[in-house]
């Protein structure tokens, strides 16, 4: 079983109201939220382990979760509010204005976190969760005392808005990405771990000195490509789509990514490592397929394995 970690919230989605006015709509959210809806959906062994409320919103995200396949044994309540991302839409980009005060994500320690854990194969983790304390320490050690028996995949997820200590998070950033054998990145991601004028193979190459086995850049309707260590990069094409919103995307590509990779029994230690260009290229294949069913609709609404 896959196990996301990482954060769950609301995304209040801007509709237009009976009324002719602008309003919001709440929808379950969150970038490890929807990573695990995707892979339940996809039909794939998946569970979340993140701090949920049980507030509406929490019975909300606990429903999908629900309904999307997705194992909740490790899913820690409380009563603390929910996180809520206020989501704003201009060509069809989304940006966030994220409200996360003493909520039931961020407020997660290190004793919450399970235990005793069975049949995990690999972890997922995000960004967003590690800017603030006490979630984000309690991520990293979490992490750390999973990472020399199951894969670690780590998807920065960079919100630059939403960081309110760059030195605690970077530091906290740079921890995660020597645990991870599979790193995500967006151009976004790139440019802000590396500012400057540098080309992205520069940019990918400091990136890969840090140790993951598989390191992917996906760069919207321009492809994703792939590196192994000391290798040529793998590149597959988009599909071409009609693009609703963004909302989304890049956590249907992990969905559909990892699912791949697990599907072809290749998320284990031993293997990771040794894997063929063929198996990653199937897997960014699959990947950008999910991504486009999800571009081509309104908000972060993963497809189900038929829709594929």
């Amino acid at each position: 079983m896959i196990l996301c970690c990482g954060e769950s919230l609301i995304d209040m989605i801007p509709e237009q109201t009976s009324k002719g006015t602008s309003g919001f709509v709440p929808y379950p959210g969150g970038a490890i939220f929807n990573t695990a809806i995707g892979i339940g959906r996809l039909e794939c062994p998946v569970g979340l382990m993140s701090g949920i409320s049980t507030d509406i919103f929490g019975q909300q995200l606990m429903a999908e979760l629900s309904a999307s396949n997705v194992d909740t044994s490790n899913v820690i309540l409380s009563d603390r509010p929910t996180t809520l991302a206020f989501v704003q839409l201009t060509d069809g980009q989304a940006s966030y204005l994220f409200y996360d005060e003493n909520s039931a994500g961020r407020m997660i320690a290190v004793k919450d976190m399970p235990h005793q854990l069975k049949s995990i194969t690999a972890f997922l983790f995000g960004g967003i969760s590690l800017h603030c304390d006490p979630g984000a320490e309690a991520y990293v050690r979490f992490a750390e005392t999973h990472a020399n028996d199951s894969v670690i995949m780590v998807d920065p997820n960079i919100r630059p808005s939403f960081i309110s200590n760059e030195i605690l998070f970077r530091g906290q950033m740079e921890r995660m990405l020597k645990l991870a054998d599979i790193v995500k990145v967006s151009n976004e991601d790139l440019n802000w771990f590396f500012p400057g004028s540098e080309t992205v193979e520069t940019k990918i190459a400091k990136l890969r000195k840090l140790g993951p086995a598989i390191v992917v850049l996906t760069s919207g309707s321009s492809g994703v490509q792939a590196w192994k260590p000391e290798e040529d990069p793998i590149f597959v094409d988009s599909l071409k789509v009609d693009v609703v919103d963004t909302v989304g995307a890049g956590d249907s590509f992990n969905a559909g990514f990892l699912t791949s990779l697990s599907k072809a029994g290749l998320l284990n230690k031993a293997t990771i490592r040794l894997i063929l260009d063929s198996d990653i290229a199937a897997a960014l294949n699959f990947g950008v397929r999910t991504a486009a069913k999800t571009v081509g609709r309104a908000g972060a609404n993963p497809p189900w394995r038929d829709e594929l």
